[in-house]
């Protein structure tokens, strides 16, 4: 992997994530633009004690502009996009407009091909290595940045998840706090420790799952994909490296190699859950990672968590009032079933 790193017009940072080694990206962004001033502030609730990120600025981004005026394809025809180059396999830049900027964070844009049209899913296992390096650079680069915690890679796909872009692309955001979701799995990793005299929760989940197998959707010598016994969402599945590591920049070379396969073959049955003639599945991808300074890191694991917002053809799950006003999910798919469809609809081999 080459990494070239540049700035934007108006001060952002922009890398270059390249396959060969012998790739010159030396393009300059000759937009005019003006540096970038954000209204970006954390607050807390004393009510919930969790943090809430204001970030008005956001109000003006970039809202489902037609393909021919796309900002993540990369500039041709004397069209300049956020991409100076002609072409890129992978790149990463500041967001134009980020929910969190200074003190208050940090937020980054990952495409992940120049190709408009494609998804991650019709990335090719090179590609997707690729990518996952990517991930890991950049959460190795935040991990110095004095005000981030914990770094969070994700995608979402599709215009009924509110994804504005149409462009194959994710996020990095660099949070200067704790995320209240991974607050809470760390004291249920303490709570699991005490009453089973030290026993690491995330290695029960993972053994239990594998020994009772009803819910494995797919399993290999480095990875373990499988529905949550209590799934939140229609059709959920969580992956974990078989070796448990904190975060990206842990997972050794047999992990890196299976995961462009594993990770492809997922999403490919994502969007073949509900049939043929249906269009892509919107869904979440996101790694949870362990925060940097916590003391119990290094009994964190990390997995990614992939889910879709279609309960079935046409119908969407929606967070209505036992999910949005209490936190109390109702899935209307039992978790043994949306195992056994991700399993009917596996690749041919």
């Amino acid at each position: 992997m080459k990494k070239t790193s540049t700035r934007l017009a108006d001060g952002r940072e922009l890398i270059y994530y390249d396959s060969a080694d012998d790739t010159v990206r030396d393009a300059v962004d000759p937009r005019p633009l003006d540096p970038i001033s954000t209204t970006s502030e954390i607050r807390h609730d004393a009510l919930l004690g969790d943090s809430v990120a204001i970030a008005s600025h956001r109000q003006g981004r970039t809202y489902h502009p037609p393909a021919d005026e796309c900002p993540l394809c990369p500039s041709r025809d004397g069209r300049h996009s956020e991409i100076p180059g002609d072409d890129y396999d992978v790149v990463v830049f500041e967001n134009r407009f980020p929910s969190l900027a200074g003190d208050s964070g940090r937020c980054e844009v990952v495409c992940f091909t120049a190709d408009h049209d494609a998804s991650f899913a019709d990335l090719t296992p090179e590609q997707a290595g690729l990518v996952l390096e990517a991930w890991t650079d950049r959460t190795a680069e935040l991990a110095e940045h004095p005000h981030i915690e914990q770094v969070f890679c994700f995608e979402n796909r599709g215009a009924e998840i509110g994804v504005t872009l149409g462009h194959p692309h994710g996020q990095i955001y660099g949070y200067p706090f704790t995320t209240p979701r991974t607050a809470l799995m760390l004291r249920s990793l303490d709570a699991h420790a005490e009453r089973t005299g030290g026993r690491n929760l995330f290695d029960d989940l993972v053994e239990r799952e594998r020994t009772e197998g009803e819910r494995v959707v797919l399993a290999t010598d480095h990875w373990t994909a499988f529905v949550p016994y209590a799934a939140h969402w229609p059709y959920e599945v969580h992956l974990y490296p078989t070796r448990r590591v904190p975060d990206l920049r842990a997972l050794d070379d047999a992990a890196r190699t299976e995961f462009p396969q594993v990770y492809l073959e997922l999403l490919r049955r994502f969007d073949r859950i509900f049939g043929q003639g249906e269009p892509p599945t919107p869904y979440i991808a996101a790694w949870h990672q362990a925060p940097f300074g916590d003391p119990r890191r290094d009994a964190f694991a990390l997995h990614l968590e992939l889910f879709t917002i279609r309960r079935t053809s046409g119908k969407l799950k929606f967070l209505a009032g036992s999910e949005s006003g209490m936190s109390v999910f109702i899935n209307d798919v039992p978790p043994e079933a949306a195992a056994r469809r991700l399993r009917e609809v596996a690749s041919a081999s």
